[in-house]
Formats: C-alpha cells, sequence, structure tokens
C-alpha cells in the first residue's frame, strides 16, 4: 500500500527497518498485531523496496498499513550525535511523524540510544516533566511488575523521582489493567532513615500526595522478584544495573537447567516426567511476554523492541504501544501531575541535591 493524504492520523508509526531482522521481522509483528487491532492504522517508515514484497505476502498487515519511504537506516554502532543528522533515516522519519501529530506513537527495535536521543529532543518532554523516564514490565512472584527508571537518567533528584512514580503509576494502571498499583522506591534498606536525601525527600513528597495511599514506602532490591509492589521506581544508574543482573541471573539458571537435565540418562528420564512444567515455566518467563521497554513523559508514545526478538516479541511491543494511545496514558499523566502541582513539604527540597540550592517545586502545569 501506497500513502494517501487522506487518512486519518495513524495510530503509530513503525519503523520497519530497526532490529536484527528487519524488515522480515517487523512485518511478521505487525501481521499478528493487525489480528489484535483490526481498527488501527500503522505507518510503516522504510526502504519501500523491501517493504512491499512482504506486504503482499502478509495481507492482513498490508490492510492496516501505509508505507513512507525512508531510504536510510540508523544502524546500531551509530552515536545519537549521528543519528540526529539522519533525517532521510526510517526511525528520524518515524519520529517526527509522532512530532508532527500524524501518529500517536512509535515502535522501534533500532538503535536504543538514538531512539533516546531523537525523542528527546524531537518529540520532547509533557509540559511538568523534568526528565522522561524508560520503564518496562517483568515477572515476579505476585505477577508482572513495572520498574523505572531503567538507565535513561544516570542521576536523578528527589522530583525526578516523584514524577517517575506518578508515571509508574499510570503506566501499571494503562498496561497491566490495575485500579490502584502499589508503589515502591527502591532503597538499600525499608527503614524510613535509610538511604541518601534524594531518596528520602521523594518518599516524603509522596507520602503527602494523592497516591499516599499506594505508596509502600521503601523496597530492596529482592522485593522486585518477590513482587512486594506492583511498581519500583528508581534512578537509571540504579535501574539498569538491577535489570541486567536480573536478565544475567534468568539466563544463568536456564543454562544450569539445561545442564542438569543432560547430564545423564537419568536426568533425560527426570526431564520427560518434568517436561509440562518446564515449559509453563518458559512461558511465564519468555522475554517476549516483557518486550517493548517504553519512554515515559515525552509529547507521544515510544516503545522501545529488543533488536534480537521475534515476530511475537515485537507484536508485543506493538500491544504495549497500542494500549498506551487508546486508554489516553499522556492525558492520565497530565492529569496525575496536576494534582501534584506545588506539593513540595517542609524539608523536601527536589533538585536540591543537585544544584545546592532549593530545588524547583514538583512540577508546574501547563
Amino acid at each position: 500500500m501506497t500513502e494517501s493524504p487522506t487518512l486519518a492520523p495513524f495510530a503509530l508509526a513503525i519503523d520497519a527497518m530497526g532490529g536484527d531482522r528487519a524488515p522480515e521481522m517487523v512485518i511478521e509483528g505487525l501481521a499478528i498485531a493487525a489480528e489484535r487491532h483490526p481498527g488501527a492504522r500503522f505507518l510503516l517508515v522504510g526502504d519501500q523496496a523491501r517493504i512491499e514484497p512482504l506486504l503482499r505476502r502478509h495481507k492482513r498487515a498490508a490492510s492496516v498499513c501505509t508505507i513512507r519511504h525512508a531510504p536510510e537506516v540508523i544502524g546500531d554502532e551509530m552515536k545519537p550525535t549521528a543519528a540526529l543528522r539522519s533525517r532521510g533515516a526510517s526511525m528520524r522519519v518515524a519520529i517526527d511523524a509522532v512530532a508532527g501529530g500524524e501518529a500517536a506513537g512509535i515502535v522501534s527495535a533500532g538503535n536504543t540510544g538514538a531512539l533516546l536521543a531523537l525523542s528527546k529532543i524531537v518529540i520532547k518532554s509533557l509540559p511538568g516533566i523534568d526528565r522522561p523516564a524508560m520503564a518496562a514490565i517483568g515477572p515476579s512472584a505476585r505477577g508482572d511488575v513495572v520498574m523505572l527508571d531503567l538507565g535513561a537518567n544516570v542521576y536523578c533528584d528527589a522530583r525526578n523521582l516523584v514524577e517517575f512514580a506518578v508515571m509508574g503509576d499510570m503506566f501499571a494502571r494503562t498496561v497491566l489493567g490495575l485500579t490502584a498499583p502499589s508503589i515502591g522506591l527502591l532503597n538499600v534498606g525499608a527503614e524510613e532513615l535509610k538511604g541518601d536525601d534524594r531518596v528520602r525527600q521523594a518518599a516524603e513528597i509522596l507520602r503527602e500526595s494523592h497516591i499516599a495511599p499506594q505508596f509502600h514506602g521503601f523496597v530492596e532490591g529482592h522485593d522486585i522478584a518477590a513482587g512486594t509492589t506492583d511498581v519500583v521506581v528508581t534512578d537509571g544508574f540504579t535501574g539498569n544495573v538491577a535489570l541486567k543482573t536480573a536478565e544475567g541471573a534468568l539466563k544463568l539458571i536456564g543454562d544450569l537447567l539445561r545442564k542438569v537435565f543432560t547430564s545423564s540418562v537419568a536426568s533425560r528420564v527426570a526431564y520427560l516426567l518434568a517436561r509440562p512444567g518446564l515449559e509453563r515455566l518458559r512461558e511465564w518467563l519468555d522475554p517476549r511476554r516483557y518486550n517493548g521497554a517504553v519512554m515515559l513523559g515525552l509529547n507521544g508514545v515510544v516503545v522501545k523492541s529488543h533488536g534480537g526478538t521475534d515476530a511475537q516479541g515485537f507484536a508485543h511491543a506493538v500491544d504495549v504501544a497500542m494500549d498506551m494511545v487508546v486508554h489516553r496514558f499522556n492525558d492520565r499523566i497530565r492529569e496525575g501531575l496536576a494534582k501534584m502541582v506545588g506539593l513540595n513539604p517542609a524539608g523536601a527540597r527536589p533538585g536540591a541535591a543537585r544544584n545546592g540550592g532549593d530545588g524547583p517545586r514538583l512540577a508546574t502545569a501547563q
């Protein structure tokens, strides 16, 4: 399909060229997503000569997609500064469509650093948001858990952490369907006196805010997997370390299980007996179920799919983006921030740890 100027705005702009197996994986994923979202329209951005033959093989995807030709690709090794100059790249053209109001959001499996940099500069932050945050969903003993920030902001002050809590609350409501998600601040201990000034200041603000009934308080690293809270809030440095540690632990467990069940004839027999349970475990921990990290706090939905995912994983990233679009996620963020305006109790000075003076109030609704 080719572009038509009479089309209504698109639900999502899709970077067709991002990912290890693009554009094949992307088109296959959209074919799956099209079945789940039959009323949605997608702006498919990339090399038209490569995309059109694939759409001819995937009629369902073709029925919901409009192609916009973009001859360039932002490679995995390209630095964000160079990506900013690649105006003809598929990722940049898709982001421009969001910034221009043609699409409500973007999904890309391409270069993470470039996507973050371009989104911040081109799409820009929502009014009242100091710094956007990267959020993702992961497994826990009690169900799915939302964690943010996962690396977009290495340093965060109290204001940032409070904003992350507001965005995490709305994300859990929108994507996980929770009516009142519990929220925890990641800390080195659960006691009120633990942690540095910024974490304690953020906790004080949250205890006085409209989400106080949902605020659990401080949580520790083991609470993430335990599912102590539905949302875990932290700075990007700590969050990224925790994420990579969890990914490594899951891979180690998988490798050890394979070694155990292939070490002898008896273990192979044991595997056959345990296979139904192991298959269920694999489904629970399937990384495709959790594919789709989201940049929260921007003037549009931005979802980053893992570059090495398959069609099922990419379709899940599209699902996450569609949930946010359909449920007016950004409007709900604005509503949540409006309730926080001016909330700055005595002793809590967001920004003080960063600039040495009285920091800005939490948010300024516009």
